[in-house]
């Protein structure tokens, strides 16, 4: 019988304590004193969010593979475990084992946004490891940083002992390896990180030097340990049918935001979609075998008992053998109830087929992304769809039995008007009219339009990279004109309006593109209560503003300026793939209006070549160098 690190008693004491028994379907059980390399996963964030995380069901299957190493996890606690942990001094503990986190060799933590940056240290602190990586002895676990986030690990670089940059199937073996020889070895930490800066993909930042001038900006970013490179290269697993994926994912016995199997079909995106960052970094695309994901999804629904398939991908009707996948999949388990689910997918004849046979019509509500009211607007931001596309989409859903639909939009993109924001409303009208213009006969029911809005955030390796952010005033005044637009339409009771909070987006936007002050900022704002700042019950903005005063640090300067095509950037070190010149490139072209074809239909010159495989056109001479126009 394993120990428990909390008594019944306590347990009693918290919310769902089955988010901290471990014990779920799938889960890996080895003995931690067989192995040489402990590793904890790490997703600071509150379990159900957290186990719905593919990426770290990923690697903890591929870690578990290794017969030298353990790999556990933990989450955030909620706010009812983290006071008794600390009453109590109790450290926090994984949930395989139930031993503490700070015996372990590695605490690996997910960067999945930029609003969980203070459970980061709430991790650390409970797990009574030193928030600062310089105050960490040898004895504690090296803390690595990877994800999304981590393309711009700058505002975290004080708390991070290494932060892994890309995809985890390349180059994590390698480190491990490293790893495994220096406790062999009995080398020091440094030692180590020296070994691990040479692997490609790894950034220690104790191994750079920052300095700035008067203005606030960068003036150098240089490696200080001949052992760090200048450049990060970013690491991407170009055999998506030939590497690791679950079999047996991890069941929660809690109830999680994603409740299902999730299959993912390809990684990147071939639209360039200018705001969208997801799109830059996870270039190139690239598709998995289709009888690859066939037998995964066998496997899966066989090994969990889940009663869903979602299909991931940031664009799923780009998959090149959709139609096969899920024609396949509604075959194969139609009689066993099994749903499946297609988001991110264009509304065409074949979708609304593949839906009218996995959803209840009824229940169920189709979704469009315009993300511009305007056509001028949607060119800016590179969306490539019409208005005529989106209307089109609509009409057939609706003559096929749908009648609620929910549009998505963003206010604050850079050159919008007061036009543009007047014509998301008017859009929204016209969805409704369309749907009006069936039979009354023929109409299921009154027709449902459910319009939201989310303020634009600049992100790295975007081409908006460099544009200034709006203001919070700015933000409010765009939502207020909108409102009070949507009101103005004859249809304005079929429309329902949904927005986002204002002074939220102001603190993701300042550490989307922060530097290494802001880790000051997260510590001050931590010790003064910040923490589960994406839970807007739980959000201080008035401790984040006291924050940002007693340090004499300014929103403005991160949020608000254009920044200058010279200007060295905090991210600049790290090889997205993407160049930094086609960024600039898209940025003005997106400027004059222009609309830059997807990559099926004609290269761009992104860069993402260089990885050498995926959907990519990119021609280049034999020295590798893009012979398409910089």
């Amino acid at each position: 019988m394993r120990k428990l690190a909390l008594s019944d008693e306590i347990l009693m004491r918290v919310e769902k304590p089955a988010r901290y028994i471990g014990n779920e379907v799938n889960m890996v059980v080895k003995n931690p004193e067989e192995v040489d390399i402990r590793f904890c996963m790490c997703f600071p964030d509150v379990y159900e969010i957290g186990m719905s995380h593919l990426g770290i069901q990923i690697l903890y299957d591929m870690f578990n593979k290794r017969n030298d190493t353990y790999c556990e996890r933990v989450y955030s606690p909620w706010v009812d475990l983290d006071k008794v942990l600390r009453e109590e001094q109790i450290p926090l503990f994984a949930l395989e084992s139930q031993d503490p986190v700070k015996v372990f060799d590695f605490l690996g933590i997910t960067l999945q946004y930029e609003m969980c940056y203070t459970n980061i240290l709430q991790i650390l602190e409970l797990s009574q490891i030193p928030l600062f990586s310089k105050d960490r002895g040898e004895e504690l676990p090296i803390v690595i940083g990877g994800g999304p986030c981590a393309f711009n690990p700058e505002p975290l670089a004080d708390f991070f002992d290494l932060f892994y940059i890309g995809e985890g199937e390349t180059v994590y073996d390698q480190l491990l390896d490293a790893y495994k020889e220096y406790k062999n070895q009995g080398k020091t930490k440094k030692e180590f990180l020296e070994a691990a800066a040479e692997i490609e993909g790894i950034y220690v930042p104790a191994f750079y030097d920052v300095t700035y001038h008067e203005d606030g900006t960068i003036a150098s970013f240089e490696p200080n340990n001949p052992h760090a490179p200048k450049k990060i290269k970013k690491q991407a697993e170009m055999n998506l049918s030939d590497t690791f994926y679950p079999e047996k994912p991890l069941v929660p016995y809690v109830k999680a935001v994603q409740d299902r199997v999730v299959l993912e079909i390809q990684r990147g995106c071939i639209r360039g979609c200018r705001f969208c960052q997801a799109g830059m970094l996870y270039r190139p695309i690239r598709e998995r075998d289709v009888e690859f994901l066939k037998a995964r999804a066998v496997e899966m629904i066989q090994n969990t008992g889940h009663e869903e398939i979602s299909l991931s991908s940031l664009s799923s009707s780009d998959y090149s053998q959709l139609q096969e996948l899920v024609y396949y999949l509604i075959d194969t388990f139609r009689k066993e109830g099994v749903n499946i689910s297609l988001p991110s997918l264009r509304i065409d004849a074949f979708a609304l087929d593949v839906m009218s046979k996995v959803q209840d019509i009824k229940k169920s509500s189709l979704t469009f992304a315009p993300e511009a009211g305007s056509q001028r607007l949607r060119n800016v931001i590179n969306k490539g769809l019409t208005e005529e596309n989106i209307l089109s989409g609509a009409m057939s859903a609706f003559i096929s039995g749908w009648n609620k639909v929910k549009l998505y939009f963003m206010l604050g993109l850079p050159t919008e008007t007061e036009e543009d924001i007047e014509e998301i409303a008017i859009l929204s009208d016209k969805i409704a009219r369309e749907y009006y213009t069936i039979p009354k006969q023929e109409r299921n029911g009154k027709v449902s339009i459910t319009t939201s809005t989310s303020f634009f955030v600049p992100k790295p390796f975007t081409p908006f990279q460099w544009t200034r952010m709006a203001t919070k005033e700015e933000f409010i005044s765009k939502r207020k004109l909108l409102s009070a637009k949507l009101k103005e339409q004859l249809n304005n009771k079929s429309i329902k309006y949904n927005w986002h909070d204002a002074e939220l987006t102001m603190l993701e936007g300042v550490f989307a593109r922060g530097d290494r002050k802001l880790c000051a900022l997260i510590y001050e704002a931590y010790k003064n209560g910040c923490l589960f700042d994406s839970w807007s019950e739980y959000f201080k903005n008035d401790v984040w503003m006291q924050a940002f005063k007693n340090l004499s640090l300014d929103m403005d300067f991160y949020n608000h300026r254009e920044r200058s095509k010279d200007e060295i950037l905090p991210w600049d070190f790290i090889d997205a793939g993407v160049t930094k010149s086609f960024l600039w490139r898209e940025y003005e072209t997106g400027r004059a209006e222009q609309v830059t074809p997807n990559c099926r239909k004609g290269c761009a010159g992104c860069g993402a070549k260089v990885f050498n495989g995926g959907v990519c056109y990119e021609p280049r001479n034999e020295a590798g160098e893009s012979t398409i126009s910089q």
